[in-house]
Order: C-alpha cells, then structure tokens, then sequence
C-alpha cells in the first residue's frame, strides 16, 4: 500500500464555525459530526476534522487545495460577495487581487480561527508535460 493523507485535525474557536465557513466558501457538503469533530471531506477522500480548541492553543497553519477554474470561479466570488480580506501572495502584500502562477490563478485568505487557506488552480510547478 502507498502511504496517503487520510485527515488532519484543525484546531479552531468553533469546530462548526469554521468547518461551515469552509464547506460554504467552496461549496462543498455539509460538515458531519463526528465524535469532538466536525468532519469536512474533501473530493479526494481526505478529510478535515475540525476541533475546538482554546484559542491561546491555536497555531495558525497553512492549509493549500488545488481546485478546478468553476471552483475557484465560485469561492473567488464568494470572498468579493463578502467582502473578505484576500492577498495574492503569502506575505499578504498585494491586497485584494489573485496570482496568476504557473499558468493558474490562486489566493490567500484566512478561516475564522486565523489560518491561512490558499486555493490554486494548477499545482506549484504547472501541470506536468
């Protein structure tokens, strides 16, 4: 067997916050409780399990997903819709606009808990030839 992610555990203020925000922002199914987390699956089978967690015991980490030009169409709308901060870069220094890398195109913007999501539409790299 290859080794493959299966799911991580994301900490936030509000498990279900934060799972809806994302569910809703990409358009994706429900979140489903599961245990102490509200479980987010995404279409490759790996999930995100949201967990509540004291907020001085939240790192803000990185979380990237590839999607299709009709899903970010749709998320990139949604961000605009609700006047949410967005960069192009992940330094946050080119404000309210998105990348155009690797022959894509790609923002950053941050979840209720304070991490950082990047939707790309091409993988770093470019697709291979």
């Amino acid at each position: 067997m290859s080794v493959e992610l299966n799911h991580t555990i994301v900490h936030a203020r509000n498990n279900r916050e934060s799972a809806d925000f994302f569910t809703e922002l990409l358009g994706l199914e429900p979140a489903k409780e599961w245990g102490p987390f509200v479980a987010v699956t995404l279409s490759n089978g790996i999930t995100l399990d949201y967990a509540t967690a004291p907020e001085d015991r939240i790192t803000p980490q990185h979380y990237a997903f590839l999607v299709s030009e009709e899903e970010f169409d749709g998320a990139y709308r949604r961000i605009v819709e609700r006047g949410m901060q967005h960069w192009a870069d992940p330094h946050q220094t080119q404000p309210g606009t998105i990348n155009h890398n690797d022959g894509g195109r790609g923002v950053y913007f941050l979840d209720p808990a304070g991490h950082a999501l990047e939707l790309i539409t091409v993988p770093y790299g470019g697709w291979p030839l």
